[in-house]
């Protein structure tokens, strides 16, 4: 039988959000968030976030990425294109993020949309990444079905002797998205779930803001 979940219970009262507090451009609230969930250090990778996207096949589907920079350009994230999350980015770019930081009893939601990053831009960052990543990168048919783990370890064994003396070439078919905001919701768990909620919304160039029932 499953455990009954009513009683569960949690009672948020770590902090507050006041409209008067807020910054009036959504990128400098997310980074004070930011900077102040990751200084804590009581988050393993304050980096991680949820992406949504709308499937092939109609249906959202959510997963945990990494966040790897973020400006007022956008956030940015790094897969393969051709993965199931890449394909279906490509024939839909709308897509939802979410950071979720239990400790600090705070949720950052950013719809927006996708866009590739520069070859040059995906080339630079794979460049940096540690041997093994880029390897894997290389060994992965990202979201295709394969036989065993077996595959995937003698692929990285023929690979780890072919580059043991030279440089890993990116991918052709792996790089990076940038989410371009078209809003921002910023979630600060309350007592008694009165939650403080506010809604940053781009209109032209502006960013209106609003607060939101929780």
């Amino acid at each position: 039988m499953p455990n009954n979940l009513e009683n569960y219970r949690k009672s948020y009262n770590k902090s507050a959000l006041i409209r008067s507090e807020l910054e009036q451009n959504p990128f400098q609230q997310f980074r004070k968030w930011f900077v102040e969930v990751d200084e804590a250090g009581n988050v393993d990778e304050a980096n991680a976030m949820t992406i949504s996207t709308i499937g092939q096949d109609g249906f959202p589907k959510s997963r945990v990425v990494l966040l790897k920079s973020y400006d007022e350009n956008g956030f940015v994230f790094y897969t393969n294109y051709g993965s199931e999350k890449g394909r279906a980015i490509l024939n839909n770019p709308n897509v939802c993020l979410s950071f979720f930081w239990p400790h600090a009893e705070r949720q950052i939601i950013i719809k927006g949309k996708a866009e590739k990053i520069t070859e040059e831009a995906s080339i630079r960052y794979f460049q940096s990444r540690p041997k093994g990543s880029q390897l894997g990168a290389l060994v992965s048919p990202q979201s295709q079905e394969i036989e065993n783990r077996k595959v995937l370890e003698d692929r990285l064994k023929n690979l780890e002797q072919k580059y043991a003396d030279k440089s890993v070439e990116k991918p052709k078919d792996w790089g990076g998205f940038c989410v371009e905001p078209v809003s921002f919701e910023f979630w600060q768990g309350r007592p008694n779930r009165l939650h403080d909620r506010f809604l940053y919304q781009l209109d032209n160039l502006d960013w209106n803001i609003k607060r939101l029932a929780p």
